[in-house]
């Protein structure tokens, strides 16, 4: 079962975990032992409410497939255990992420006094390239 808040659950019957081999450099141990682990989750099909279900439908991300299931591959680590709660626990994060509400940002208007400095350093760096030219006699 993986926990988000006080009132939202995943139950372990919607998480579906399976076993494969780890890429990379590892030695012997990479060839014979299924270390890596592909969660998937069915965001459709699963219990969370309807608010988390459409923003995580919505999110552009490369992990959520078109029919609307979360792949996650863990295989950071040695242990097939330790690869399972990496995977929950980035799949808790992508879930709370998602439900982020982002404040709204308001246009703030510039001081006088920074506008009065942006168009002195204009001018400045004006007459420093003024300077620079070829002189005519």
């Amino acid at each position: 079962m993986l926990t988000l808040s006080n009132n939202v659950e995943i139950p372990a019957w919607q998480l579906e975990f399976s076993a494969i081999r780890a890429q990379g450099a590892g030695g012997q141990n990479v060839n014979k032992v299924s270390t890596a682990i592909h969660l998937k989750f069915d965001i459709k099909r699963s219990s969370l409410p309807q608010f988390y279900k459409e923003r995580l439908l919505a999110l552009k991300d490369s992990r959520i497939t078109k029919e609307g299931v979360i792949v996650i591959k863990a295989q950071s680590h040695r242990s097939q255990e330790m690869n399972k709660e990496e995977s929950l626990e980035r799949l808790k994060a992508l879930i709370l992420d998602a439900i982020k509400v982002q404040k709204a940002r308001r246009d703030t208007k510039p001081t006088r006094s920074s506008q009065r400095k942006r168009v002195d350093s204009k001018v400045k760096k004006g007459q420093t390239k003024q300077l620079r030219k070829r002189v005519d006699y």
